[in-house]
């Protein structure tokens, strides 16, 4: 069976084609600007170079239109004809509390995302755009909808309950809901294979570190505890987003500044992070480059970073009462060597070395911790358009 792995933002579109017979990726690609002037699809048939179609798309529609017509296309596509896809995993970034696993998409599904647009109002909207759009499009093949929320769906209530008064989790549903699961999950299970021991006996630690950062403490396979909560700006530094502060300094910055509505939110998920610490730039890469020229609020940028993803290891360490492995994925944790050297070298005490020269590698699989290292320090690039496909195809073969 071949699946069309959608993931719809609000003015772009990536997509993959997967045949799951031997989960072999067939085709990719990229839609931009959806709506806006200047639309263009990248598209890249595994194996060939990639080919572009700039052309207007003002909707989501049009943009899928543009997709299907790029994977039947005689030269560059993957299928002859539509009927060739058997479904189609939409990721959609948050459920709420209605599922903690993926699920056949129904009317009453989009129902339940819709009442979730106050809790993702810039995620939701647009990943239902995508399903309507493949609903007519696609009419007689199935949807599953792959939710990051629902694996931290495990958590224990005093994970995920914030200490305000209890009325507003009832009326509300204002908890730690945590995203980024669907990645978690897939470094989790490759650890795993990887080192041939049950998940159901590993206490992990996973660590998705890119210009959106999460860390997820893991024991039998189940998320227990993770940074972000009841949106995706609590937890760890990030790109542009502050992470952890003082809640009592979102009233004091409005009224220091006159701050229209909504001004100071903005200001913590768009101007914050390493940006706000350093002024340069949300991409660690400027950073870096900026370090090299003598930038002290640049390294202080990322010491800030490195210095709150280990708070977040200790804290989850002590939490599940010890740690088999930590992993590293997503476009930091894979890339940044320097950043997972600062990040373990000094948690000798707690088991975690790190092997400098096995270190010193970037977007592969693959073991980083010394050998007489009590707690392995693993590389995992993540996959979660295969999760995606998987959860899809297991769903869809089910029926």
């Amino acid at each position: 069976m071949k699946i069309l792995v959608i993931n719809c933002g609000s003015s772009s579109l990536k997509y993959q084609v997967l045949d799951m017979t031997n989960e072999m990726l067939l085709a990719k690609g990229l839609v931009e600007r959806i709506g806006i002037e200047g639309s263009i699809l990248t598209h890249e048939k595994i194996g060939m170079d990639k080919y572009k179609v700039e052309e207007s798309m003002s909707n989501h529609k049009d943009a899928i239109s543009h997709v299907l017509k790029a994977l039947t296309d005689k030269e560059h596509g993957v299928i002859s004809s539509m009927d060739e896809i058997g479904a189609v995993g939409h990721r959609v970034v948050h459920a709420g509390e209605k599922y903690a696993s993926s699920v056949l998409i129904t009317d009453d599904v989009i129902n339940a995302l819709t009442e979730c647009i106050d809790l993702a109002p810039l995620h939701n909207p647009p990943n239902l755009l995508g399903i309507a759009a493949c609903q007519e499009l696609m009419p007689n093949t199935p949807m599953v909808g792959v939710f990051d929320t629902a694996f931290h769906q495990t958590m224990s209530p005093e994970a995920y309950i914030y200490a305000i008064p209890y009325e507003f989790y009832e009326k509300y549903k204002i908890r730690r809901y945590g995203f980024h699961g669907t990645s978690h999950k897939y470094v989790a299970e490759r650890t795993a294979d990887i080192l041939g021991v049950n998940i159901e006996d590993l206490k992990l630690i996973t660590c998705h570190l890119g210009n959106g950062a999460s860390v997820t403490a893991i024991k039998r396979g189940k998320s227990i505890d993770t940074s972000m909560g009841f949106t995706p700006l609590e937890g760890l530094v990030m790109g542009t987003r502050s992470g952890d502060i003082d809640p009592a300094i979102v009233s004091y910055i409005r009224e220091k500044e006159n701050l229209p509505y909504g001004e100071a939110t903005n200001i913590l998920n768009k101007k914050s992070g390493v940006l706000g610490i350093s002024g340069v730039s949300s991409d660690f890469r400027d950073l870096e480059e900026a370090i090299a020229q003598g930038n002290e609020r640049a390294a202080l940028a990322l010491k800030v970073f490195a210095h709150k993803v280990k708070f977040y290891i200790g804290a989850y360490i002590a939490e599940m009462n010890g740690v088999d492995a930590i992993v590293f994925t997503a476009g930091v944790g894979e890339n940044a060597i320097n950043m997972r050297d600062v990040i373990c070298s000094e948690l000798g005490n707690l088991g975690i070395k790190i092997d400098l020269v096995k270190n010193k590698v970037r977007g592969k699989e693959t073991i980083i911790s010394r050998d007489d290292s009590k707690v392995k320090i693993l590389l995992i690039p993540t996959n979660e358009e295969l999760m995606i496909a998987r959860d899809t195809y297991n769903i869809v073969k089910a029926m």
